[in-house]
């Protein structure tokens, strides 16, 4: 599994002259979507299955990225790169939810999304 995870993170470093420009670009304030992206690694599990228990570090990293760029989150989770590490937004969505994280804009829009 710690594999699958650092084969993703690079996958994910690997891809920032791809999307830079297009996706979520400005969205993570000077963080680029892509290192934004692969800082939510701890997140992948609970990002495709709503069963899967959320880690405490993708809390904390949740947390922090929410704080630091409430869109970033959103950006990061609609980006063709976390679709193509199997991140599903419906699910990711609700992660922040799944962490208890009390200042997570409930009701906000996420795309076609909307957070728990």
């Amino acid at each position: 599994m710690r594999g699958y995870v650092v084969s993703i993170v690079l996958f994910l470093v690997a891809s920032n002259t791809l999307l830079l420009g297009v996706y979520g670009a400005g969205e993570c304030g000077k963080t680029p979507i892509n290192t934004a992206a692969a800082s939510m690694s701890p997140c992948l599990t609970a990002a495709g299955n709503a069963k899967a228990s959320v880690p405490p570090t993708c809390c904390t990293k949740v947390a922090a990225l929410i704080n630091a760029a409430p869109k970033c989150l959103c950006a990061v989770l609609l980006s063709p790169l976390a679709s193509q590490a199997g991140i599903k937004p419906a699910i990711a969505i609700t992660i922040p939810k799944r962490c208890n994280i009390k200042n997570r804009h409930a009701g906000k829009k996420c795309g076609r999304y909307i957070v728990p």
